[in-house]
């Protein structure tokens, strides 16, 4: 029993310290493009280019790991993901050009999608009770990264070495050589099998997916939520310094309290999801955060605070999300996961875009003017809001479903 609780305890410093790598590998960019686009005279077009072959390669990552993980396994997989982060780490510190600059990304971005399926399917076979909680928890590490990434990307940045600056590569050695801190204990801890009977459940289960209107109502609820989370980190400051005509400084403020409340929801909403179920809880947390976010665009700058409170509701979404796979799916939860999450992220893409569509066609419709601008970015914003009331919709759907289909929710 002392030898299976000290197992316990190492893969806890796996899944956990896997979270935090994860919130530091892809949030520390934001310091580094300008630095990048600098050196290599790079424009707006091929930072597109990069970013958006980033997104392939994790999106390639999240389609493969699940079949990785049944042929070599859950410690292997973990530690060839940690491992070529690292690696990707000594590419971007060598790169001399546009064309490594790219691949060094791209193999970095393989790495996190990698991680995240992988600690994916760690969690939900590691953590059998009180998942929900669990999942919060692990996705709280991400979000704790996430929110100090920009300013330790920055910082390390500035720091002098060899008589210059550490720069952006050297950054990115620093923080991406931490990859391998993780490895230490995935080789010291007993992680759980995946048997045979698992496997070939696996390979029955993506067939029988596309099949299940369950199974797509899920990517719905994700997706939706997912989207609208992204959307408001990426468009929040943007909305406050336009519409409102802030400054940088106290619209990314507001942007930080927005993670505040976001990250300090996944560290106190999984019990509460394990105690009212899965289903119930994101129905109530997506409307909770739709409905801030109306309010805030709808009465204007005296309740904008409602945009940071929007995170408490939008935060326990992608970790319940999980936790409902690992319940529903049990045996083929990394086919599961990947169907989800592969689907989630082309959603991403497609909702990010759409957002930056609508803004731009309700400002040519009424008219390039300051007052039908803001228009535009309330449109723009009431899409985002009402991504999140979609979702909660969509948990209607499912729960409806889960009762006529299962006889019980989960």
């Amino acid at each position: 029993m002392f030898n299976s609780r000290i197992n316990y305890v190492i893969l806890l410093f796996v899944v956990f310290g896997g979270f935090l790598i994860f919130g530091l590998s892809e949030n520390v960019k934001g310091p580094a493009l300008p630095s990048m686009e600098k050196d290599f005279s790079l424009n707006e077009t091929q930072l597109g280019i990069l970013l958006a072959l980033n997104s392939l390669g994790y999106l390639l990552a999240c389609s493969f790991t699940s079949f990785l993980t049944t042929k070599i396994g859950m410690k292997l997989t973990g530690i060839l993901a940690f491992a070529s982060m690292a690696v990707s780490g000594i590419f971007l510190y060598f790169s001399n050009g546009y064309a490594s600059l790219m691949a060094s990304y791209f193999l970095l971005y393989i790495g996190n999608g990698m991680l995240e399926i992988g600690l994916g399917i760690m969690a939900a076979h590691i953590f059998t009770k009180n998942t929900g909680t669990m999942m919060n928890l692990s996705h709280f590490f991400y979000g704790l990264s996430s929110v100090g990434a920009p300013v330790i990307g920055a910082s390390l940045m500035g720091w002098n070495f060899l008589d210059g600056e550490l720069g952006w590569r050297g950054m990115y050695l620093i923080i991406l050589s931490l990859s391998i801190l993780p490895i230490i204990p995935s080789l010291l801890g007993k992680f759980p099998g995946l048997n045979q009977d698992e496997t070939e459940s696996e390979t029955i289960s993506l067939r029988g997916l596309l099949r299940d209107p369950i199974a797509w109502l899920i990517v719905g609820v994700l997706s939706f939520g997912v989207v609208s989370e992204l959307a408001i980190g990426s468009w929040l400051v943007y909305y406050l310094q336009n519409a409102y005509d802030w400054s940088l400084k106290k619209a990314s403020e507001m942007l930080s309290l927005f993670f505040i409340f976001f990250t300090l929801a996944r560290l106190f909403a999984g019990p509460i999801t394990d105690k009212i179920g899965y289903t119930f809880s994101i129905m109530l947390f997506s409307a909770f955060s739709g409905v801030c976010s109306l309010i805030a665009v709808l009465v204007g700058e005296p309740c904008a605070i409602l945009f940071a409170i929007a995170g408490i509701g939008i935060a326990p979404i992608y970790p319940t999300v999980m936790a409902l796979l690992a319940k529903r799916y049990a045996k083929g939860v990394g086919i599961a996961m990947t169907f989800t999450v592969t689907l989630m992220g082309i959603s991403s893409v497609i909702g990010n875009l759409l957002i930056g569509v609508i803004i731009s066609s309700v400002n040519q419709f009424f008219g390039q003017n300051p007052a039908n601008n803001l228009l535009g970015l309330q449109a723009g914003y009431i899409f985002i809001a009402t991504l999140a009331i979609l979702c909660s919709i969509c948990c209607v759907v499912l729960y409806k479903r889960l009762q006529v289909q299962d006889g019980e929710v989960i």
